[in-house]
């Protein structure tokens, strides 16, 4: 058995086209994949953004990541499947080192929590100086003689 690698997927759709379609269009790539042996991990329609340029006369297009797992054979086929047809107009395919993270949405409010904590701790810590390192420090008005000034730039 050969060594199974993690790929991740990403491909752009027509955004004229209906999102029962796109959803369609998702399933019926996940399908070939699962003919071809790979396992999906994860499948993830990012929804309709704007194209950084135009492609295909298109200024924006619809956005779907798909992370599988597989030999490597599957991504020739998979690509020549989204090559041919109309709707999708434009994939890229990236092998990842490992499996992929697991999504942070569930530790992101005990994430948001923790930096408040440690925001107020610091807050706390820089508060206002404490009163005998004010009286340590002089202060210098716009009056001062300049050898004042010269004493504490020397020092």
């Amino acid at each position: 058995m050969t060594d199974q690698i993690y790929y991740e997927t990403m491909y752009i759709l027509r955004p004229d086209i209906a999102e029962e379609e796109v959803k369609n269009h998702i399933d019926k790539y996940n399908k070939l994949l699962e003919e071809f042996g790979a396992t999906i991990l994860d499948s993830q329609m990012r929804g309709k953004r704007r194209l950084a340029y135009q492609i295909a006369k298109h200024r924006e297009g619809i956005y779907v990541q798909l992370s599988h797992q597989g030999d490597g054979q599957h991504i020739f086929k998979i690509e020549k499947a989204m090559r041919l047809s109309e709707d999708v107009i434009r994939y890229l395919t990236v092998k990842q080192e490992g499996p992929l993270p697991t999504p942070r949405s569930s530790n992101k409010s005990s994430n948001q929590a923790e930096k408040k904590e440690n925001e107020n701790i610091d807050s706390a810590n820089k508060s206002e100086p404490k009163a005998d390192e004010t009286d340590n420090k002089k202060k210098i008005t716009l009056e001062s003689s300049t050898p004042e000034l010269e004493e504490q730039v020397k020092s």
